[in-house]
């Protein structure tokens, strides 16, 4: 089976990398020509060019030049089709409205590096990592199923199956809002001459500040309703806070501690399962 990469980054590239690591033909296709260059060096990808007659293609780009590619490129017939966009509602709407016949699988791989690039790319990114999987009534189910294999062959530990507004507002809160988080953190003055005052805390707070805010940007208001929702419930949370500091009332602060540490530890206990989600395990 041929299968095919469009967009050759971090992503794009691990994708290819853990393809071929399974045994797969990899194509890779990129609109510039060093990552694809890099790619064929490097060992990333067996040939570069058209994945027209790729049986599998997996397209690794920004949520609109997806739906740019996706609905006009010429697959083969037959070939299922995934996108890899951190949101999926979109994605999923402009597919079912413009080409419906095509065999179209959302997928959403749950792993990244806070450096961008296909020199970053490596084979073992998805081992440890879940691969979510969105489908509607309209999902071709030998295409679905074909996706899922190849999910396991990649090397994934979970696959996580669910629609694709279940999805979007998961990751409005799980990835897009500590995204956010982060890069406010950061816009504090006092993050000058911090050397020697940071600790393990400083360091999860700002490993994800520095990522690229174009392609973010087209994320975020793609998911605008969810993400501005979780934001908006964020900075109430934290007024609360705040307010109890300001005003010196330690009984006011211990029970909003306590109600974060007790809502925090029954997900935990509970394993963080929600409604309208399957988990698998796949090692």
């Amino acid at each position: 089976m041929k299968t095919g990469i469009v967009g050759l980054g971090l992503i794009g590239g691990s994708l290819a990398l853990a393809l071929r690591r399974a045994g797969y033909f990899v194509v890779g296709k990129n609109r510039s020509q060093a990552p694809t260059q890099y790619a064929l060096s490097h060992g990333v990808i067996d040939m570069a060019g058209e994945v027209s007659g790729c049986d599998v293609v997996f397209v690794a780009l920004p949520p609109k030049a997806t739906v740019d590619f996706v609905c006009t490129y010429p697959f083969k017939e037959g070939a299922v089709v995934a996108d890899i966009c951190g949101v999926k509602r979109y994605i999923e709407r402009e597919v079912l409205r413009r080409r419906p016949s095509l065999k179209y699988v959302g997928t959403h791989p749950m792993a990244g590096k806070e450096v961008s690039g296909i020199e970053n790319a490596c084979a073992d990114l998805f081992d440890r990592a879940s691969m979510v999987l969105t489908s509607n009534i309209y999902t071709d189910e030998r295409a679905y199923e074909l996706i899922k294999k190849l999910v396991k062959d990649i090397g994934f530990a979970r696959l996580v199956e669910c629609s694709a507004e279940v999805h979007d507002k998961k990751i409005a809160y799980t990835s897009q809002l500590a995204h956010i988080v982060s890069n406010c953190y950061v816009k504090d003055k006092t993050i000058e001459g911090c050397l020697g005052f940071t600790g393990g805390s400083f360091q999860d707070m700002t490993r994800i500040a520095g990522v690229d805010e174009n392609v973010w940007t087209e994320l975020y208001l793609e998911n605008a309703d969810n993400l501005s929702a979780s934001v908006r419930l964020l900075a109430s949370n934290l007024t609360d806070i705040a307010s109890a500091i300001e005003g010196g009332d330690p009984q006011t602060l211990s029970a909003l501690l306590r109600a974060g540490r007790e809502q925090f530890e029954d997900g935990k206990n509970n394993s963080f399962q929600g409604r309208d989600i399957k988990t698998t395990s796949l090692k």
